[in-house]
């Protein structure tokens, strides 16, 4: 029944008429992993961009997953917190490859095990550890090593990411939301994890939601959703979304 009645208050602007307050400008970054260099150039277009439109309240928003399968995520980390010490106005969303980085930063074997198999391999190399050392460690050594390889600095930054930010007429999250459920009830879990559930449905959410998560060629824009994940660490396509009043532009790596 509550499901139902939620359902029937969410009428959410249609995406083209959703709106950021007066004076703001935001900026929000898709899926990284691991691609420090890709990073870089969007943050220059972003910085350029910014800098061509005028003087308001601008903001970056990550969107998680900035780790794992590219092959520079410790630099990643290091780009990231340079940005919040240049720019000050710069917010970070926990994405699931955060969240086991920081179950394997403490050492969990079981953590460690998924880690490795969802790119966290690369993650661990980008750290100051020879492929042959790597080869070399089986996994209950790895989980004794990896607590001393990542850097204090870098696992207290991602301990600090938030799990969805809310700005005017949009919400943003990692993964996604659970339908139905309010905004301000919804689990970790599923703002980190969640996809088909999310992505099937049909009816009108609190705010239009901006997630990464899921991989598409392009950006994806429905009635009720932004998805922003171009698989930037195979396609060399780092997007980012930009919004102020009403209206909305994007920019990506791609060109």
């Amino acid at each position: 029944m509550l499901k139902r009645l939620l359902r029937k208050k969410n009428h959410v602007r249609p995406i083209d008429s959703a709106t950021v307050p007066d004076g703001r400008r935001v900026y929000a970054i898709g899926d990284i992993h691991g691609r420090n260099d890709l990073l870089k150039q969007l943050l220059d277009k972003i910085m350029k961009d910014d800098g061509e439109r005028g003087s308001v309240e601008s903001e970056i928003i990550f969107l998680g997953d900035l780790v794992d399968r590219g092959p520079d995520s410790a630099g990643v980390i290091d780009t990231a917190m340079q940005a919040k010490e240049t720019f000050g106005n710069v917010r970070f969303l926990m994405g699931n490859h955060e969240e086991v980085y920081l179950s394997a930063a403490a050492g969990d074997e079981k953590s460690v095990r998924f880690f490795n198999r969802i790119g966290g391999r690369e993650t661990i190399l980008s750290y100051d550890i020879t492929m042959k050392e790597y080869m070399e460690l089986d996994m209950t050594q790895l989980a004794l090593r990896i607590p001393e390889l990542f850097p204090k600095e870098h696992v207290d930054f991602v301990s600090g990411f938030e799990d969805q930010i809310i700005i005017g007429d949009y919400a943003f999250v990692h993964a996604g939301i659970r339908p139905g459920v309010p905004l301000s009830e919804q689990r970790q879990k599923d703002l980190r994890w969640i996809r088909e559930e999310f992505l099937s449905a049909q009816e009108a959410h609190e705010k239009i939601i901006v997630y990464g998560h899921t991989i598409n060629d392009d950006v994806v824009e429905t009635g009720t959703r932004i998805g922003i994940d171009t698989g930037a660490y195979y396609s060399e396509k780092l997007t980012a979304l930009a919004l102020q009043g009403s209206e909305r532009w994007y920019l990506d790596t791609s060109a």
